[in-house]
């Protein structure tokens, strides 16, 4: 295991340090601001935050004795290692972040749901705390695209109605046009037509009435 003590962390030569989504003061000690490099660790950590693509927020990473029982950790504490760390959760999802730490080859996890972190280290392979409730999808549910929405929706009936009525009696009145102009046999018939194209437009009429009214409660029911 290749590691380097230093007094604090300022004292990292910049050569010294290659790991770069991280930097010294991130992983100092946070009660003395003593550095201690475990270069596998860092590796791990690092490994683990080029597969995750997000940033990690590290709680803390190297104890010094001294703060490791000021704050009361474990004796044997892989945190004065330079082993372990505890990352926070704001950005991730626990059981992703888990998945992608084992696979990196993080082999202990401690679990804060309370405190909103995951403590991962080196080593030996076990785990303790109760682990984060399932979260819920990060995406919507899934809404029918808005074609499939408006031929269920009654105002495309309606519409269509409307129009169809508009044609028909539009082309009634060509007709009518046409017939008392070049069928002088046939004029009787036109008082007829002309009853017709009125049917057709109080069709169309109704169509658009309809077609207003169910627009408003298509709007209503949030369909639009």
């Amino acid at each position: 295991m290749t590691t380097t003590l230093y007094d604090h962390w300022r004292d990292v030569p910049e050569s010294a340090w290659r790991w770069p989504n991280f930097s010294p003061a991130e992983i100092a000690c946070r009660g003395t601001g003593k550095l201690l490099i475990n270069e596998p660790a860092l590796d791990k950590l690092q490994a683990l935050r080029d597969r995750l693509s997000k940033p990690l927020i590290v709680r803390s990473a190297y104890r010094s004795p001294e703060h490791n029982r000021a704050v009361g950790g474990a004796t044997r504490s892989k945190h004065m290692e330079g082993a372990a760390f505890d990352i926070a959760m704001t950005n991730h999802d626990p059981e992703t972040f888990e998945a992608a730490a084992r696979e990196v080859g993080f082999l202990g996890f401690g679990f804060y749901p309370r405190s909103e972190f995951i403590h991962v280290d080196l080593g030996p392979a076990r785990k303790w705390g109760e682990r984060f409730p399932v979260q819920s999808g990060p995406f919507a549910a899934e809404t029918p695209p808005a074609r499939e929405v408006l031929a269920e929706s009654r105002t495309m009936r309606a519409g269509g109605a409307a129009g169809v009525a508009t044609l028909g009696a539009a082309g009634v009145e060509v007709a009518q046009q046409v017939l008392a102009e070049t069928q002088n046999a046939i004029l009787p018939l036109v008082p007829y037509l002309d009853t017709l194209r009125w049917v057709f437009i109080a069709v169309a009429l109704g169509g658009i009435a309809v077609t207003i009214y169910a627009r408003l409660d298509d709007w209503k029911r949030g369909r639009r």
